[in-house]
């Protein structure tokens, strides 16, 4: 159940952060002919679940040294409060004329813009690489297959933005509790609710998004 339950988090986490990831893999690949475009779309894919795991490993080997858990903890925080607060920003992306420029976009597109991912998806599966490759295969096809219908669904259900910063935000205080540095400083400092940390922060990162988005408003 346990198990069941991170990787639901890991494709949650994917369906929100990867709405720019289907933009580019739908611009990368609309100029070619119906049959090649599906040929770079899959192409594109395969490369990237193989590269998202490898950064994902290489995440969860580095978050093993100490403080470095609790920098990716700030730095996935950061991301959740960006998901929430700063304005959409265009996706803009070269559109390739070939197989393989298209798939070589998609694969440099998806390495830039996996940080957000990779550092999440490692935070939640908390080293097991079996929950990581399962959520990374599982999650790279739905962004193909639904490279225009995701962002829709962003757009039409703003909720899911909502859970995806605050899975975010409870992972990056459970990083921040987990490292084995920090982590004590942690609980020195706060020794009465340091094990709330984790909650806490994904309560401030969704009522600072609904003030900023106009859902609540103080009188």
């Amino acid at each position: 159940m346990d198990s069941l339950l991170l990787l639901g988090e890991i494709l949650m986490i994917n369906l929100v952060l990867s709405g720019d990831n289907a933009m580019v893999i739908a611009m990368a690949s609309k100029n070619l002919p119906e049959q090649h475009r599906k040929l770079a779309v899959w192409w594109g894919a395969a490369g990237a679940v193989v590269l998202r795991c490898l950064l994902t490993f290489a995440a969860v080997l580095l978050l093993k040294i100490p403080y470095i858990e609790a920098g990716g903890g700030i730095l996935l925080l950061w991301i959740a409060f960006k998901l929430l607060l700063e304005e959409e920003e265009d996706v803009r992306v070269e559109e390739s004329s070939t197989i393989w420029k298209s798939v070589r976009t998609i694969l440099l597109a998806d390495f830039i813009m996996s940080l957000d991912n990779v550092l999440a998806i490692a935070g939640v599966a908390k080293g097991d690489l079996a929950l990581i490759v399962i959520g990374i295969a599982l999650s790279i096809p739905i962004v193909v297959w639904g490279s225009g219908i995701i962002v829709g669904w962003l757009h039409r259900f703003p909720v899911l933005i909502y859970i995806g910063a605050y899975i975010l935000a409870y992972t990056a205080g459970d990083m921040l509790l987990q490292d084995a540095k920090f982590g004590a400083v942690i609980s020195f400092l706060l020794p009465s609710i340091h094990s709330m940390l984790p909650l806490l922060l994904g309560i401030i990162v969704v009522v600072s998004g609904l003030f900023k988005r106009g859902t609540l408003s103080v009188k």
